[in-house]
């Protein structure tokens, strides 16, 4: 008797898979629900199955979830496993199959190696699908163990996909959006740098024609992983078009021995019939659905590392946190420069150790004052990092993640004249937790802003490839510092955005998106970074007038226009500013606090513009009763008259006043201006908003301005 079907359907997504009887799962529809009416299962077979039985082609009826060779399956395996070094090549009978109305379970058994794997299909908040899975060594004590090379998920999309975006980048310039048409047969992209890296994929999208924001068929998956992956593609002229991914695992990096098992990094699923923005709301939804999603206000923050770089003079740094205050700082992080050595880059990590030749008092009456003043106190580490010059390496060359030869050959090989600490060394793990452990006990740190500014190179822990090891190792001790200090949080920074995986977010809880306060480069930066990640996950800082990072320099209602569409703050020495930017800061302090609710809780929509010099992010609330909107320039326009925006997401039925928010400063604009730019405020329908919208004013280039609208 055939299996019936399993259908999963839950928050507006319906995945259809086939038990096979026996075989491993397929999964025959992933995307719109069905409806009530869904006509039975043979006839769903039927519409689906690809030839009549006998079925005589060398090819795969169905892609299973994890299609092998011995399938018929002329892609990429997913999952390819040696034992002493031959390929090994398994059979897998399923054994159990539980599921419920969003969740599918399945366990399988190859009976000749004794492997068990288990598969999980979820639908989570947002209509994300979730696809775990599980390979364990149940074989009897002397078998052989077995070499993991890959264990990837994938789901199909149709044939009509026929675009990818992913993406490319560098320091200071990350998420570069890189859109190609779909390659024919089975591609990869991977990354090797022992994190994702600012050139990370960082997710992969298809769609039918080049991507779109606001509309569209587009289907997206994510590697839920902090170190290297794959992302794949598979299209085939037999089969439906497959796409996912995995973690990427160096040659003998991952053995199991038996009762050894392998938790594979979650594949994450999104599929959006509203263009791109559909593939962010699904993202953003399944976030602030999880139990550790940040429930209170996301503090307006000032981090000193372009205040006063490594110059850490107490009584300046101590001014400069009553001047935070002042103006409505609400965090206050003390950034590279505190500890025992530290004058420059090139010494002194893993020495987690107050230098009393600078702080002769210690960091205490630095953080009562901050306390004192009602601020929050972060610091600064980079706990996976050591430099040879420090008491660590010299008392500890075996706690490195290199291979020794590395160093005796080659010591240039460094990276910012700094190396990287084996965590998965008990001893080396312990040392480093317990000095951060202690320094937040004895501080009250709220917040530790954790860098990690290098690659990692010829990674060796214990004799193998030691990237594995070492994320799994950076995970506990996140988990560990915030369940020993309930309400501790900390920031995910790596040299900038080269770290920003939701893998990370189950145990961070922001990112920074990029050492780059050029806000012209951030506004995609952080466009970008938000089709993963909702805005107040993302730091985003108000930096000084010329970048460090760029030397270009912009308006200060610019910066603080950016700054505004995500977790925003300050970089800079305030005890520098005139009169004038002071009070300007103030103000954009109080309209941070006040916005904050619609921009870190409404739905990010981006209006497509024909223009390439316009940037304008929106944020609507849930209930479709208020926005808040972005509205830039990158460069010069290209029309005297600039087009019009539709504000898309309001209430149609509903009035709604829309004003220009004039505390960050005035946009200079040329030849157009619309009375209710100029004017500030204007009232009209929602339905209006969306459907006519609102004629722009022909902005210069590199002006910002932000737009509040309200029902009435």
């Amino acid at each position: 008797m055939t299996e019936p079907l399993v259908h999963l359907e839950a928050q507006g997504v319906a995945v259809v898979i086939d038990p096979a009887g026996g075989a491993l799962p397929s999964v025959l529809h992933w995307g719109a629900p069905l409806g009530a009416d869904r006509g039975d299962d043979d006839a769903l077979r039927s519409a689906l199955s690809r030839q009549a039985p006998p079925g005589t082609l060398d090819a795969a009826w169905q892609v299973t979830l994890s299609p092998q060779e011995g399938d018929g399956w002329s892609g990429r395996p997913g999952l390819q496993l040696r034992r002493g070094g031959v390929l090994l090549r398994p059979r897998w009978r399923v054994t159990t199959s539980p599921s419920t109305a969003d969740r599918f379970e399945c366990t399988a058994v190859d009976e000749a190696s004794g492997l068990r794997l288990t598969f999980v299909v979820a639908i989570e908040a947002g209509g994300i699908v979730r696809l775990e899975q599980r390979l364990r060594h149940a074989g009897s004590p002397d078998a052989l163990p077995v070499e993991v090379d890959w264990l990837e998920g994938i789901l199909p999309v149709p044939t009509t996909a026929d675009h990818q975006l992913s993406f490319d980048g560098r320091w200071t310039r990350e998420k570069r959006p890189v859109v190609t048409g779909l390659p024919a047969g089975a591609t990869v992209r991977q990354t090797r740098r022992g994190r994702p890296g600012h050139d990370s994929p960082a997710l992969l999208a298809l769609s039918e024609g080049a991507p779109r924001w606001s509309s569209g068929r587009v289907w997206a998956a994510h590697v839920a992983w902090s170190s290297d992956v794959t992302y794949r593609v598979d299209r085939i002229t037999d089969s439906v078009t497959q796409f996912g991914g995995g973690e990427l695992l160096q040659p003998g990096e991952l053995v199991l021995a038996p009762g050894d098992e392998l938790v594979a990094p979650p594949v994450l699923f999104a599929c959006s019939d509203s263009g791109l923005d559909g593939i962010a709301s699904a993202f953003h939804t399944m976030l602030r659905a999880r139990p550790r999603h940040p429930e209170s206000a996301r503090p307006f923050v000032l981090n000193t590392w372009e205040a006063v770089y490594f110059d850490h003079d107490p009584a300046k740094v101590t001014a400069l946190a009553e001047r935070a205050a002042a103006i409505g700082v609400e965090r206050f992080v003390l950034d590279d420069g505190w500890f025992q050595g530290r004058r420059d880059d090139t010494t002194s990590l893993g020495d987690w150790v107050v230098d009393r030749t600078v702080w002769p008092d210690g960091l205490g009456p630095l953080a009562a004052r901050v306390h004192e003043l009602g601020m929050q106190f972060g610091l600064w580490f980079e706990p996976e990092m050591v430099s040879l010059d420090s008491d660590l390496a010299r008392a500890h060359p075996d706690w490195l993640l290199h291979d020794p030869r590395h160093l005796e050959h080659d010591p240039s090989l460094s990276w910012r004249t700094q190396y990287v600490l084996d965590l998965a060394n008990d001893d080396a793990y312990a040392h480093v937790l317990g000095q951060i452990d202690a320094l937040v006990g004895e501080l009250g740190i709220d917040f530790i802003k954790w860098d990690h500014n290098r690659d990692l190179v010829e990674s060796v822990h214990d004799g193998r490839p030691g990237v594995h090891s070492q994320t799994l190792a950076v995970y506990r001790m996140f988990d560990e510092l915030e369940a020993a200090h309930p309400g501790l949080e900390i920031e995910s920074c790596s040299s900038g955005g080269a770290r920003t995986d939701l893998g990370m977010l189950e145990h961070a809880d922001r990112v920074w998106a990029s050492d780059s306060n050029d806000p012209v480069e951030r506004q995609d930066i952080q466009r970008w970074t938000g089709l993963l990640l909702p805005p107040e996950l993302v730091g985003a800082h108000v930096g000084p007038w010329e970048s460090h990072s760029s030397g270009r320099v912009t308006p200060l209602s610019y910066r603080m226009a950016t700054s505004l569409m995500g977790s925003a703050g300050l970089e800079w020495n305030v005890l520098g500013c005139d009169d004038d930017e002071t009070a300007a800061i103030t103000r954009f302090a109080a309209l941070y606090r006040e916005l904050r609710p619609i921009v870190h809780r409404g739905r990010v929509v981006h209006p497509d513009l024909r223009d390439p010099a316009w940037r304008v992010t929106g944020f609507v609330t849930e209930t479709r009763d208020a926005a808040v909107y972005v509205v830039a320039t990158i460069a010069s326009l290209e029309d005297a008259r600039a087009e019009r925006l539709r504000i898309p997401g309001l209430d149609p039925a509903r009035r709604f006043r829309l004003r220009v928010r004039r505390e960050i400063g005035d946009a200079a604009y040329g030849w157009i201006a619309p009375e209710w730019f100029t004017d500030g405020e204007i009232e009209l329908p929602g339905s209006v908003l969306e459907s006519v919208g609102l004629q722009l004013p022909t902005l210069w280039p590199v002006q910002a301005f932000v737009l509040h609208l309200e029902a009435l």
